[in-house]
């Protein structure tokens, strides 16, 4: 064979293998309206396989085979097996499957095969399994239904039957569930029919998704090869296994996730197995051991902690992190502080629900607390508390070992009930609080107003499992990711097509027929109201209008704010639009306000920062205005202003680039008492006043003549 033959040939094998390694990963959504998007403005493009498809970008082929109104059960009023995109979804090939059914099976007429659930969902599986042996399938339990027909779509039914028949399946066929459930529990604004998710909640179904396929994955641990343990039993625990066994003589328990995270983190539990189990089930999703050593009837005496020691070595050899999570309700507070206190560096962090601090306060009842004699007396005796003198110099309580506590420089997280007459939160969590507080801890306590003793934990664990992650470093930071945003607001002015769509369409058009301007906008709804430029087909609000008219009446500028935006959707207007094409002598950035509710301090910085990194490339021959977000809090004790503080002081310590320059505007709007001026600004504390806009539009008015006399 000719030399210039075996090369032809060996570019073309190269050349092929390079197209099938840059194949796309198939993703398919299978589900119901839910799926297909029913209700949601511009579904094609906010239904949550739609946004998915953006959040991972060319890399992932996602499609939607969702179809309104179908069952899971094959006896249903109208089987998901019977349709046209079922057949569409085998003959995709996907390697990843999102099965979302269930919804339309809680209807009264489809009750009575609930018999034959199981087996339904077992047949649907093993079909794409046939078609892709090493297809990645994952079952999504059904979101909750705010209706009151009883007849339709129920949620006691959703709740009590066809999620733990969901669980069920998974635990049978060893697939991924993911709990959508809880997610929507307390948010019935969002799903405005109280059965179909509005664009806003697409997006949190595709964030979630979205962490599932990007969670990196370790081997699986085998737990107590080489010891000698034996698991007593193996059962389902909401769809995961869960391991029984004994350490001398003391129950043990262990849940392994379908899928380990990186780093194999853990959480262990103290007290209460299995209740409120919503946190733990969430942290089974992302990789997370859950593990429990019972040591309740101790009250975190040095027996317990000895306990709790052999328990942890047995962990970490077997191969969970050196550093775990501690969970504790109630008097699970004793044993997992106490813990704590004696190994501070083994912690990672800690959540406490309603915790007891201090065994006088309950179960001692010596203030304010409610006495419980029985554990009263339990807890004298392993504490050998004999008499009154023992009793008044005992400080073997976490409330007195504070100091200990904060040595090991993790983060900590209480959730209480501010009705609490067991464990009275003000001879607790507040006094602790307090401790951990002058001793520069880092203390975060959830108030849950009208609230008892009970329920335990939130309905939606979210801030939970949040802080759970980035004490754990395993938390996705969505700020940075670029993405569209599937905001509608219709009671700000929002009409058919002036959806966030409508309005990135209309700046990128008009960007496009600019050149050379002075000065561009980009923001969210603060800049927005800025008013029309003269070159916006759609600006609702319009309160800077006048303070425009004065200062940038001698220059081109372009109002590029849309209401509700963050900084992820700020970074995908820039990077996906055209910009840069108006070449503006100076481009000032504003943003951040809208990403505190979800995203910590550090968070919304690294999403300002990746912002610097790309318009300082999309805008060479700028000169870029970081103003991050504009003051919030109308007090400075607020922790809206709190957060602001923390993520300008991350700012001002970034060494910005040549053509960036960053300001923090704070002493432009508060008064002598560091209090938001009230003559600037709105009730909210977010939005600017007219007067505000003037303050605002005169500093940017300075900064672009200083540009000038620059050049």
């Amino acid at each position: 064979m000719k030399r210039t033959s075996k090369l032809l040939i060996l570019f073309l094998l190269t050349f092929s293998v390079g197209l099938i390694a840059q194949e796309p990963i198939k993703i398919a959504c299978v589900g119901n309206s839910i799926t297909y998007g029913a209700g949601v403005v511009n579904r094609e493009k906010n239904s949550y396989p739609a946004q998915l498809q953006e959040l991972l970008g060319d890399k992932y082929e996602v499609k939607n085979f969702g179809v309104s109104g179908r069952t899971l059960l094959n006896k249903g009023n109208h089987p998901y097996t019977e349709t046209k995109a079922y057949k569409e979804a085998l003959n995709f090939i996907p390697d990843i499957v999102f099965m979302k059914l269930g919804t339309n099976d809680s209807k009264l007429g489809n009750r009575v095969y609930l018999g034959e659930f199981e087996k339904d969902y077992q047949d649907l599986i093993q079909s794409f399994k046939n078609i892709n042996d090493k297809i990645r399938i994952v079952l999504l339990l059904p979101v909750p239904a705010f209706t009151v027909d009883t007849a339709k779509i129920w949620n006691p039914v959703i709740k009590n039957k066809i999620i733990p028949l969901t669980q069920s399946v998974a635990f049978n066929a060893n697939v991924e569930v993911i709990d959508l459930y809880h997610l929507f529990v307390d948010k019935k604004d969002l799903l405005p029919d109280g059965i179909h998710p509005s664009g806003l909640g697409q997006t949190i179904i595709a964030k979630r998704l979205y962490e599932v396929i990007h969670q990196e994955h370790k081997k699986s641990i085998n737990f107590f090869e080489d010891k000698d343990i034996t698991i007593e039993k193996s059962e389902n625990f909401n769809g995961y296994s869960l391991l029984n066994f004994k350490i001398d003589s003391t129950q043990c328990k262990i849940v392994v996730p379908k899928k380990v995270a990186k780093g194999n983190p853990w959480v262990l539990r103290a007290r209460f197995w299995g209740h409120e189990p919503q946190t733990d089930i969430a942290l089974l999703e992302r990789g997370f051991h859950i593990a429990y050593c019972d040591v309740s009837s101790l009250y975190g005496s040095k027996l317990a902690l000895k306990r709790w020691d052999n328990f942890y070595k047995l962990m970490t050899s077997s191969g969970l992190s050196k550093k775990v999570v501690l969970e504790g309700m109630s008097r699970g507070g004793l044993i997992i502080y106490n813990w704590a206190a004696k190994n501070p560096k083994k912690i990672a962090g800690i959540y406490a629900d309603a915790p007891v601090l201090d065994g006088k306060s309950w179960p001692g009842g010596m203030g304010q607390g409610k006495l419980s004699k029985g554990d009263w007396g339990r807890f004298k005796k392993v504490y050998k508390l004999k008499n009154e003198k023992k009793l008044e110099k005992f400080k073997d309580n976490p409330i007195h070992k504070v100091k200990k506590i904060v040595k090991g420089g993790y983060p900590i997280l209480h959730v209480v009930g501010d009705a609490d007459k067991v464990v009275l939160i003000s001879e607790n969590t507040t006094l602790f609080e307090k401790k951990i507080k002058q001793f520069s801890g880092d203390i975060e306590v959830i108030h849950k107003p009208n609230t008892g003793h009970h329920p335990h934990s939130l309905q939606n664990p979210t801030p939970i499992v949040d802080f759970m992650l980035r004490a754990t470093d395993q938390k996705v930071n969505f700020a940075t990711i670029p993405s569209p945003s599937a905001e509608y607001r219709s009671a700000a002015g929002c009409t058919n097509g002036t959806d966030w769509w409508a309005q990135t369409h209309d700046i990128d058009s008009v960007v496009q027929t600019l050149k050379n301007i002075d000065v561009l906008l980009i923001g969210n709804s603060i800049t927005q109201s800025w008013g029309s430029s003269g070159n916006r087909n759609y600006i609702n609000s319009n309160a800077g209008t006048e303070a425009a008219k004065k200062y940038f009446k001698d220059i081109t500028w372009m109002n590029a704010g849309i209401s509700g935006d963050r900084t992820q959707h700020v970074l995908w207007r820039i990077e996906k639009g055209n910009y840069e094409n108006a070449n503006p002598k100076m481009v000032v950035v504003t943003i951040g306000v809208n990403n505190f509710r979800d995203n910590s301090a550090l968070e919304i910085f690294e999403g300002i920062e990746k912002l610097i990194t790309l318009t300082r490339v999309k805008f060479k021959n700028s000169k870029i205005i970081m103003l991050g977000p504009l003051p919030t809090g109308i007090d400075p004790t607020q922790k809206s202003r709190q957060k602001y503080n923390s993520v300008h002081k991350l700012l001002s310590a970034f060494k910005t680039p040549d053509n960036v320059k960053y300001y923090n505007l704070i002493s432009l709007f508060i008064d002598e008492k560091g209090f938001l001026n009230e003559d600037y600004y709105s009730g909210d504390g977010i939005h600017l006043k007219p007067e505000g806009y003037a303050v605002w539009g005169k500093f940017i008015k300075e900064k672009y003549e200083q540009l000038l006399e620059e050049n």
